[in-house]
């Protein structure tokens, strides 16, 4: 079935974009099909209006796509083209009963969201925004041999739960301070051990181990809650952790408490469980740097996915077989 066909009226096809796509992916778009955009902030009523008679679905991780969605698209529904990496919000299953493909954006925001979790590295380590937050409210009465001590990276233990794209980034970028790094992975990876020094392990030394873990693990059921009071103590009162994957894979109110309770040195975070709600225990635990889901804030990131997002929609909408499938 190539373009011409696709469209439910035998015209243009319709592309629902769920909440909102940078304007590099919707020119793409609106060069083959009729678009037809929500936005941030839109109501579940909203939603299945917008989606109603739709060819494709361009999804993001603010919105489920679950049974009711689709459903409410129609059987003319072909790709849930989705605006991030992850796809935990999806109904993989649900698509793949409905015979609809569902792709995502790997690699072109790779670089962004590792350089995000090196930055929060250094500042849950250094404790830049305590220090900066005093600063701007007049708390900073000089420089103190105690003030605002934090953590040394150089010659440090790095463990990257999961060495994927993002994790694997991280490592490389992470390197020249590191003195070792160890990692968590469901098959080796023999280039990382050749040109990193990476150590495989399991995730229990890892944490035993390692005085700054970053995790880069997916989301979904399998990895919810993989970290809580037993992995926090295990990484200690000297440990950062840092989480720039999926909210879902840290216990919340247990890393609060570890925080609080000085179980655990410090915390960088970019995602939370049920964003964009913060818990407020973690709004409230000191050595917490939050970030509010800002990995593949650049430029030329955002760009690339949505051009991806884009080349994914028209390539099913063509009978091809798009670049960036999940099922």
């Amino acid at each position: 079935m190539d373009m011409a066909e696709a469209g439910t009226d035998g015209g243009r096809p319709l592309v629902a974009i769920m909440r909102a796509l940078p304007e590099a992916g919707v020119e793409l778009l609106e060069e083959r099909c009729e678009v037809r955009s929500g936005h941030v902030g839109i109501t579940r009523e909203e939603l299945t209006e917008l989606v109603a008679g739709a060819d494709a679905i361009v999804g993001d991780v603010g919105e489920k796509v679950d049974a009711e969605l689709l459903d409410a698209a129609g059987d003319g529904l072909r790709v849930v083209s989705n605006f991030a990496v992850g796809y935990d919000n999806i109904d993989v299953a649900g698509c793949e009963r409905r015979g609809i493909r569902v792709t995502n954006t790997p690699d072109v925001l790779t670089d962004a969201t590792a350089e995000l979790a090196v930055g929060l590295t250094y500042a849950a380590a250094r404790l830049f925004h305590h220090a900066e937050t005093d600063l701007r409210e007049g708390r900073w009465t000089g420089w103190e041999p105690e003030g605002y001590v934090g953590l040394e990276l150089s010659g440090a233990t790095f463990g990257v739960v999961g060495l994927g794209r993002i994790g694997r980034r991280y490592a490389e970028l992470i390197r020249p301070a590191a003195g070792r790094i160890l990692y968590t992975s469901r098959s080796p990876k023999p280039d990382a051990e050749s040109e990193l020094g990476a150590e495989q392990t399991e995730l229990d030394d890892l944490l035993t181990r390692s005085d700054f873990v970053s995790l880069h693990a997916p989301g979904g059921e399998e990895t919810r809650d993989m970290i809580g009071r037993d992995e926090l103590d295990a990484i200690g009162e000297r440990g950062v952790l840092v989480n720039t994957s999926r909210g879902t894979l840290v216990d919340a109110a247990e890393l609060a408490s570890a925080l609080e309770d000085r179980r655990l040195g410090a915390a960088g975070l970019d995602v939370y469980p049920n964003e964009p709600e913060v818990p407020t225990e973690l709004l409230e635990a000191p050595r917490c740097v939050l970030l509010p889901h800002v990995g593949s804030a650049t430029r030329t990131a955002r760009d690339e996915m949505a051009r991806l997002v884009a080349r994914n929609v028209v390539a099913v909408l063509d009978g091809e077989e798009p670049p960036a499938p999940v099922v």
